[in-house]
C-alpha cells in the first residue's frame, strides 16, 4: 500500500459526506438504529459498530486504518495519551504472576508502570541493558510473558535488535511490545521485524502541532480485539473525535516534518560535534555512534531528537546554559514544529547531582522546523555565555 494513499485517501469515502476534501468531526457522543435487529447487532460487535464514542467512532475509525496501514499492522487502537496506549494493552494481556522483561531507563511513565503499577497485581519486571541479545535470553523465566523494549531509546538512544528479539521471544510463547515513538512508522516498523505490537505517543511527530495529546498501538487483529472488549472499553480512555480530526491533519504533513526535522538535525549535529565546548553527541545515525550499523541496518531514518554532553558539565553550567536560550524551548515532548531542549538535571535535585552520573550529564534538543541557522546562533550564544 502506497504512503501517499494511505495519508490521503484510506479511510475517506468522501461520496458519504458531501465529497469533502477534509474529513467530518463526527462530534458526537451516541448513535441511533432505526431497528432491533441492527441495535442487537452493534451491541454484539461494539468493536466494528459505531454505537457509543467511548468505543467507535467515524472519525476514530479513518485514523484507525491509517495507523495501522502505516505500520503494516492488522489493526490498530487510538488512546487519549501516550502512556494510556503503553499501559492498557499491558494491563490486558498479563496477569497474577506474570513477569516482564523491560529494557532499563524507558520513558518515565512506563519505569512508574512497571515498578509502581503492576507490582500491585503480582507482576514482576526485571529491567535489563538491551543492547546485548543474550540479556533478554538470561532474564527469561518460567512465568515471562513479555518483552518490552524501547529502541532507540529517547535520552541514550540504546538500540535493540528487534528481529533476533523477536525470534528469541516468539518459539518460547513470550509477546514483544516496543514504544516506536523516536521513529515512527516512516523511520521503522517493528511489525517487518517480528515484534507483535508497537506502541507511541501520536503527540509527537503524528500530531507534529503541539496542540494534541494521543497514543496508538497497532498489531495483530487477534490482539487488538482482545484489548479493546476488554481493559479498553472498561478503563475508557478513548479520544475524542476532535483529537483524531488533529492527528489525520497532522499525518497529511508527516514525510515532509519528519524529513525537514531529519536533515536539519544534521547540521545542528555537526555542528554541535565540532565545538570545543561539547563532549559528546548522542544520535543513532551520528558517525562513531556505538549501534549506528544496527541503527541504519532497522531504521530507515533518525529524526531530530538527539542529546548531548557539555565538557563542563557541573549541575551550575548546565542550568546556566538551558536558562540562557532565547529561541529554542525549555519543555518535554518532541515532534511538533517548535525545536526543544530538556536537561537531564532538571528531574534532579541539586543536592542529587552526580558529575560521574553520565545520565545525569545529558542535555536533550529537539530540531524543529525552524532554519538550522537560526538554531545554531541561539546555541552558540548560549555557550559563548559560560
Amino acid at each position: 500500500m502506497e504512503l501517499s494513499y494511505i495519508l490521503n485517501e484510506l479511510g475517506e469515502d468522501r461520496d458519504q459526506y458531501f465529497n469533502a476534501v477534509a474529513p467530518p468531526i463526527i462530534q458526537t457522543s451516541n448513535f441511533a438504529f432505526k431497528t432491533v435487529a441492527d441495535f442487537r447487532k452493534a451491541l454484539g460487535n461494539e468493536f466494528d459498530a459505531d454505537l457509543y464514542s467511548r468505543g467507535n467512532n467515524p472519525t476514530l475509525n479513518i485514523l484507525r486504518k491509517k495507523l495501522a496501514a502505516l505500520d503494516g499492522a492488522e489493526d490498530a487502537l487510538v488512546f487519549s495519551s501516550g502512556i494510556g496506549a503503553i499501559s492498557v494493552p499491558i494491563l490486558s494481556l498479563l496477569k497474577q504472576g506474570d513477569h516482564v522483561i523491560s529494557v532499563e531507563n524507558p520513558y518515565s511513565w512506563t519505569i512508574k508502570l512497571f515498578n509502581n503499577f503492576l507490582p500491585k497485581f503480582g507482576i514482576t519486571t526485571t529491567f535489563i541493558d538491551g543492547r546485548d541479545v543474550a540479556n533478554f535470553e538470561q532474564a527469561v523465566q518460567p512465568n515471562t510473558r513479555l518483552i518490552y523494549l524501547e529502541s532507540p531509546n529517547t535520552f541514550s538512544y540504546d538500540i535493540q535488535d528487534l528481529a533476533a528479539i523477536a525470534a528469541l521471544a516468539k518459539p518460547r510463547g513470550i509477546l514483544t511490545m516496543i514504544d516506536n515513538s523516536y521513529c515512527t512508522p516512516l523511520y521503522q516498523q517493528p511489525i517487518k521485524l517480528g515484534i507483535d505490537l508497537v506502541a507511541q505517543s501520536a503527540t509527537k511527530y503524528i500530531g507534529g502541532h503541539s496542540d494534541v495529546v494521543a497514543g496508538v498501538v497497532t498489531g495483530s487483529r487477534e490482539i487488538i480485539t482482545k484489548i479493546f472488549h476488554n481493559e479498553f472499553m472498561n478503563i475508557g480512555p478513548s479520544l475524542s473525535p476532535h483529537a483524531a480530526w488533529l492527528l489525520i491533519r497532522g499525518l497529511r504533513t508527516l514525510p515532509l516534518r519528519l524529513q525537514r526535522s531529519f536533515e536539519s538535525a544534521k547540521i545542528v549535529i555537526e555542528w554541535l560535534s565540532k565545538h570545543t565546548a561539547v563532549a559528546e553527541v548522542l544520535w543513532p545515525f551520528a558517525d562513531g555512534f556505538a549501534q549506528a550499523d544496527l541503527a541504519r541496518q532497522q531504521m530507515n531514518g533518525c529524526g531530530g531528537l538527539f542529546s548531548f554532553i557539555l565538557k563542563d558539565s557541573s549541575f551550575d553550567k548546565i542550568e546556566k546554559f538551558c536558562n540562557s536560550l532565547q529561541h529554542i524551548l525549555m519543555a518535554v515532548s518532541w515532534g511538533g514544529h517548535e525545536s526543544l531542549v530538556i536537561p537531564s538535571i532538571a528531574g534532579v535535585p541539586a543536592k542529587d547531582y552526580d558529575p560521574a552520573n553520565r545520565r545525569h550529564q545529558l542535555i536533550r534538543m529537539y530540531v524543529g522546523l525552524e532554519e538550522p541557522e537560526y538554531l545554531i546562533r541561539d546555541l552558540e550564544k548560549a555557550i559563548n555565555g559560560l
